[in-house]
């Protein structure tokens, strides 16, 4: 069983200005979505972060709100928080399979979310997996979007010219000379 296995939990990562987050929440199962955004703020507020709270109809809207923040908003990170319980057609899998793969593809392009999306069989499952005092997992998806900000950060300064092409500021054009315009 998935609650008596010791899992590591990583440092929570620390932060030298604040971080902004963005939790997008589907309310579906209001009672355990409401668990899991409490776990998820806990976390951002004990790393001085802040956060904005959109909810979303169903679970398979959740990456698309996060694609929709990442052009049109300013958030440093993302928490996506649902819940899908198995029931009697395969429209769990379709949810379950598809809602995941987006949120992976916008995290490949550079955004970073936590995935708290659950996945399970039964409530049972899912009351104490969103349960503050149990699992958590609202809790472990804004810790992991708030350590791929701290790599981010850690990662995206400002750079020279990378691989074959030059930074701006290095290019040169023929005939140029210090005092003369290029553009």
């Amino acid at each position: 069983m998935a609650g008596s296995e010791q899992h590591y939990i990583m440092p929570r990562a620390e932060f030298d200005r604040p971080v902004k987050i963005l939790i997008v929440v589907s309310p579906y199962y209001k009672d355990i979505a409401d668990n899991m955004v409490a776990g998820a703020v806990a976390e951002i507020e004990a790393c001085g972060g802040t956060y904005e709270i959109v909810e979303v109809p169903g679970a398979l809207e959740i990456p698309t709100a996060i694609g929709m923040a990442g052009r049109m908003a300013n958030f440093d990170g993302f928490v996506a928080l649902g819940c899908v319980i198995r029931g009697e057609t395969t429209h769990y899998d379709t949810v379950c399979n598809d809602s995941s793969r987006a949120i992976q593809l916008l995290g490949l392009q550079g955004l970073s979310i936590g995935n708290g999306i659950l996945t399970v069989e039964n409530r049972p499952q899912a009351e104490v997996r969103a349960d503050p005092k149990e699992q958590n997992k609202g809790g472990g998806a804004a810790a992991a979007a708030l350590h791929l900000i701290a790599l981010s950060r850690k990662w995206g300064g400002p750079r020279k010219g990378v691989g074959f092409i030059p930074a701006t500021d290095e290019l040169k054009i023929a005939g140029a000379t210090k005092d003369t315009p290029t553009a």
